[in-house]
């Protein structure tokens, strides 16, 4: 669906970033739609076994605020799922109204994610080892640390599509790491390659088209694929000194708060 030369979907003049915009195809509905579908689809996967699947027969007993979590997570899904399909279809004046709530809710996903980690953590606390319970809070607060700074840079980046684009779909791949690491049928625990083989798919797609068209990849794959890879990498540190001494800190920090 193609607008009018000179006019927005809402009737008026364009502003220069909606120029810049249209002028770089945003993104493009041939692959990043088909991109953005393969997130969905990793994250329907990975928590299918042990959340929706169970959750339609009225089996998942998690405390409301792990319900909600998976409500505020999944909506952050549909919604990016919208933008994606606005700029595709050239909508762009509603793509950047819709944006600005969009970063806005950014926060209240990190927002949930640190309430479910604050939740998870006290349980684990409460019916394993301390060890265990730290370690388990050093592998969500690593995501959000990796997760923040690309949403970050989408909102600074938000007049440069072509910047932008690819960051916020690095950005929402990093939110479905949770995901393979339950897809138990890769092995338990999911072995490095394939977890690195599996969760980029989606940033290799776009990479791979970045060099058929133009012969070069875009830094900002290069840099997302190397930030998930260090994501891995870095696991053994929740079981370092170092951490332990970190971890002990913010454990007598939560116990001193919620008792």
């Amino acid at each position: 669906m193609q607008p009018v030369e000179g006019t927005s979907d809402i009737a008026g003049p364009e502003r220069p970033q909606q120029r810049a915009f249209r002028g770089t195809r945003l993104i493009g509905p041939r692959l990043y739609l088909p991109a953005t579908i393969l997130i969905i689809v990793i994250a329907f996967i990975g928590f299918w076994p042990t959340y929706f699947g169970p959750a339609l027969k009225g089996r998942v007993h998690v405390p409301p605020l792990i319900h909600l979590h998976a409500v505020i997570y999944v909506t952050w899904l549909a919604l990016f799922a919208t933008q994606v399909a606005l700029a595709a279809t050239n909508r762009v004046k509603l793509h950047m109204q819709l944006g600005r709530w969009m970063m806005a809710y950014g926060v209240v996903v990190v927002i949930a994610g640190l309430m479910a980690l604050a939740q998870a953590f006290g349980t684990r606390l409460a019916t394993e080892d301390v060890f265990r319970a730290q370690r388990y809070l050093f592998g969500v607060l690593k995501d959000l640390v990796f997760f923040v700074p690309f949403l970050v840079a989408g909102w600074i980046y938000r007049r440069k599509p072509e910047i932008h684009k690819r960051l916020m779909i690095v950005a929402t791949t990093i939110l479905v790491l949770p995901a393979v690491s339950r897809m138990s049928f890769l092995g338990t625990p999911v072995p490095i390659w394939k977890f690195m083989l599996v969760w980029p798919i989606p940033v290799y797609l776009l990479m791979i088209n970045d060099f058929y068209r133009k012969r070069l990849i875009h830094p900002v794959y290069l840099i997302g694929v190397a930030a998930m890879l260090t994501m891995r990498l870095i696991l053994p540190f929740g079981s370092s000194h170092a951490w332990q001494s970190i971890a002990a800190v913010i454990t007598a920090f939560y116990r001193a708060t919620f008792g």
